[in-house]
């Protein structure tokens, strides 16, 4: 596999849908383990997921715990951009965010995809 090609996950969705964020954190983990430069943009509800000890839910029977895969995640080198207008909505503090995330919008995501990613949204 060519551990150049990028793999960018979105994810709006918080802990109101573990289920869907745990399918977006597995997916992203994939990449990021198979060598992938990853990243996840976070968006409305996710910029949450940021912050440290939040993503800590078990979506269902026989699932990752959330906290699992976020270690994980950082392990492989997976990167977050959290966007800034949602983070200030929200009333975040960035400075309570997870290892590897940080602040950056649409213009820093499409600088980071650059040439091209395979993309997948949630």
């Amino acid at each position: 596999m060519n551990s150049e090609r990028k793999a960018a996950i979105s994810l709006t969705t918080g802990l109101e849908d573990a289920e869907k964020v745990t399918v977006a954190f597995l997916v992203a983990l994939g990449a990021a383990e198979a060598g992938r430069p990853t990243m996840m943009f976070l968006a409305k509800e996710a910029v949450r997921l940021a912050v440290s000890g939040v993503a800590v839910a078990t979506a269902c029977e026989n699932c990752p715990s959330l906290q699992d895969l976020v270690e994980r995640y950082q392990k492989a080198g997976g990167r977050y951009l959290v966007c800034p207008l949602c983070v200030n909505a929200k009333k975040l503090d960035p400075s309570t965010f997870i290892a590897g995330a940080d602040m950056g919008g649409t213009v820093q995501l499409w600088e980071w995809i650059g040439d091209g990613a395979t993309t997948f949204s949630y």
